[in-house]
């Protein structure tokens, strides 16, 4: 397997989006979406801490989080990468966007990418994803994008894709 950390940060893209590291100056545009452990940014320099503690994780080799930046305009709409498992030949995916740019296809063309990149690049056998169970169009997309429904807890749902 070649998990990370990389000798290089593995930037990926199509002619659509550029999954991209993400520095701490992303931090402002990216608050009202940061994440660390299921607790969400309230303030800029909060996001700015949590995307310090990802970066750390990056280095210990247990993450990698990108930046999903539209090619055209170089914003960044959303955020998407792997965050445990990687001991055990599996990833668990994760992604966001900001409201505004849901519905326009920057979540699939991420998902791709970042499905391909932990089966071609990081050797994972197995991609899992978790989301609410009211939340219809990432059960959508998961199920367009070939995962299988494999369990259901309090109020979530959790998908898997094998290689």
């Amino acid at each position: 397997m070649n998990l990370p950390p990389y000798l290089n940060f593995p930037n990926i893209g199509n002619d659509t989006i550029s999954l991209r590291q993400i520095f701490s100056v992303d931090s402002k545009d990216l608050v009202e979406i940061s994440f660390y452990d299921a607790v969400q940014a309230s303030t800029v320099q909060k996001a700015a801490e949590m995307q310090d503690r990802i970066n750390e994780d990056y280095v210990d080799g247990s993450s990698i989080h990108w930046g999903i930046e539209d090619r055209l305009s170089g914003q960044l709409v959303g955020t998407c990468g792997y965050y445990r498992g990687f001991d055990k030949g599996q990833g668990e995916l994760g992604c966001v966007l900001l409201p505004q740019y849901r519905g326009k296809g920057y979540m699939a063309a991420a998902m791709q990418l970042a499905i391909a990149f932990g089966f071609d690049q990081m050797g994972l056998e197995r991609i899992w994803a978790a989301t609410d169970q009211d939340n219809t169009a990432a059960i959508k997309l998961l199920e367009r994008l070939d995962f299988i429904k494999v369990g259901e807890l309090e109020n979530e749902i959790e998908y898997e894709r094998m290689r």
